[in-house]
């Protein structure tokens, strides 16, 4: 029986170190977890870019995002190279560099992102230029009904109607999470469509076209929907 006591008397701090060592790793994984979340992401976008099959975009990524291309790689563009074009049925056509798009004024949008393939990210922040008032600047012709997006990766496509095109949220996006949009996520400029799935704001944007009809994109030629809705959108929101 005298034992016993003793025995307690040394099993509390036993105890307490148990405890805090349990602690100690629950706070080194939440500080290791930012990193550990860049570094999972990193590398989904690095092999993203090297896999034409797009399996890599089924993999887990806490984060929410999935990195996906339709083709094996795609270039790099920055401010020293990066061009957008608008062109077609236009009065002005014009050539945009990076820090011009910069320069403009700049709209700010925060709404859920959804895909197809059932991932979503709640209330993320865009910020851009209006487009609308990108069409604006080039005089857009009474032929024109529709706008065809073509991308830098040379193979992805996308289209609205003019009416679409014009709502206030719709951007030729410069910012997400409130930073420039990476290489990853389809920077240094994409467009962001906030009222519709997320294959329709197409990544490395490089070209807005005026068309005089409705063009299908890249996905809506394999079968995807041409108005992409999400629901419950008010699909006749007051153009910009």
């Amino acid at each position: 029986m005298a034992g016993k006591p003793k025995r307690r008397a040394e099993g509390a701090p036993v105890g307490r170190r148990a405890m805090l060592g349990m602690l100690g790793a629950g706070a080194a994984g939440l500080a290791a977890a930012p990193y550990l979340q860049r570094g999972w992401e990193g590398f989904l976008a690095s092999a993203s870019q090297v896999d034409a099959t797009g399996l890599t975009g089924l993999l887990p990524n806490p984060g929410g995002f999935r990195y996906y291309s339709v083709v094996g790689s795609v270039p790099h563009k920055d401010a020293t190279d990066y061009e957008l074009r608008v062109d077609g049925l236009v009065d002005r056509p014009k050539t945009y560099t990076l820090g011009e798009l910069r320069a403009m004024p700049q709209s700010r949008i925060v709404h859920d992102v959804l895909c197809t393939d059932g991932w979503r990210v709640d209330r993320t922040p865009f910020e851009g230029v209006c487009l609308a008032d990108i069409l604006d600047a080039a005089g857009v012709r009474s032929s024109g009904v529709a706008v065809r997006f073509t991308c830098f990766d040379g193979a992805y496509t996308e289209s609205l109607t003019l009416e679409q095109a014009r709502r206030p949220d719709v951007l030729v996006a410069l910012n997400m999470q409130d930073k420039p949009i990476t290489h990853a996520h389809g920077g240094p400029v994409r467009l962001y469509v906030a009222p519709m799935y997320f294959y329709k704001s197409a990544k490395w944007l490089s070209g807005i076209t005026v068309t005089d009809k409705v063009v299908p994109g890249y996905w809506e030629e394999r079968g995807y929907a041409v108005d992409g809705w999400l629901d419950g959108e008010d699909r006749h929101g007051a153009a910009a």
